[in-house]
């Protein structure tokens, strides 16, 4: 009875043992699969991300050396002790990119005012962006006098990490990224102060820029913050738009000799609002 149960379960053994199998069937059966496997696309080195700064805010803007089509420039040295707007574009005349120059350039005298200066920057040649030059003139109305800088390499791209990872059709004949929508404010001391990205079909509301430096600018010259949807003081702003917030590190009686008595809301212990005079 024994000796069956054991022939029973060798024949079953031997049913279920797999067939042999040719190793050289086998080996070319697996280089077939290999073969027909898409390949990766090789990333370019100019888009390697292990290379790229952390740019946070309160880092200094990393200096470079660029051909821009106001001459050659090391960017530290451009930047001098002013403010400045640091803009990229993903190529020479795309539509949205033509509007965002023209209305930068529209608003000239608005970024003199505050002090800041604008370079932009875009993938291509200097012979290219002085071509596009003359189309932004035409279509806006302008005379564009700020520098946009020639990255047809990506070098600065990549050192301002403004290249795309998202949209997988934002790329050049080479296949290699462009860049994203970017906007850096940099303030006197070569510091990032704010940054913004958009994507290639997005254009950029400059105006908004321009709130963000008034807000920065008058935070660095006083002691407060600005809430939501805060407006600088003007002729038809609201006063309510305008109020600001008295920064945490004031007390509420150092708020009342800086602001005036009588001049310093408190809808919460946390909360505190004031307001300056125009043109403070």
């Amino acid at each position: 009875m024994a000796s069956n149960k054991k022939s029973n379960k060798l024949a079953s053994n031997s049913n279920t043992r797999s067939a042999p199998v040719d190793d050289k069937e086998d080996s070319a059966s697996k280089r077939q699969k290999v073969d027909s496997a898409p390949a990766p696309a090789p990333a370019p080195a100019s888009t390697d991300r292990a290379s790229m700064p952390a740019l946070r805010l309160g880092a200094t803007a990393p200096d470079f050396e660029a051909k821009t089509t106001q001459g050659d420039i090391k960017f530290h040295d451009w930047l001098g002790g002013s403010w400045a707007i640091f803009f990229s574009h993903p190529a020479d005349k795309t539509p949205v990119c033509t509007t965002e120059l023209g209305e930068v350039a529209k608003l000239q005298e608005e970024w003199t005012k505050r002090g800041v200066k604008t370079i932009g920057l875009s993938c291509n040649d200097l012979d290219s962006h002085e071509d596009w030059i003359k189309d932004i003139n035409e279509l806006s109305n302008v005379n564009l006098s700020f520098p946009i800088i020639a990255d047809a390499d990506r070098k600065i791209a990549t050192l301002y990490d403004m290249l795309d990872e998202q949209d997988l059709t934002n790329v050049d004949q080479k296949g290699i990224p462009f860049t994203v929508r970017s906007v850096f404010i940099i303030d006197p001391s070569k510091k990032i102060r704010l940054t913004l990205q958009y994507p290639a079909s997005t254009g950029r509301q400059f105006k908004e820029v321009l709130r963000c430096i008034d807000s920065l600018q008058l935070g660095d010259k006083h002691r407060i913050t600005t809430p939501v949807n805060w407006q600088p003081a003007g002729e038809g702003v609201p006063k309510e738009a305008s109020k600001v917030i008295v920064h945490p590190s004031v007390s509420n009686e150092e708020a009342e000799k800086i602001f005036g008595a009588g001049n310093v809301e408190y809808p919460k212990p946390y909360l505190r609002f004031t307001h300056l005079k125009q043109g403070s």
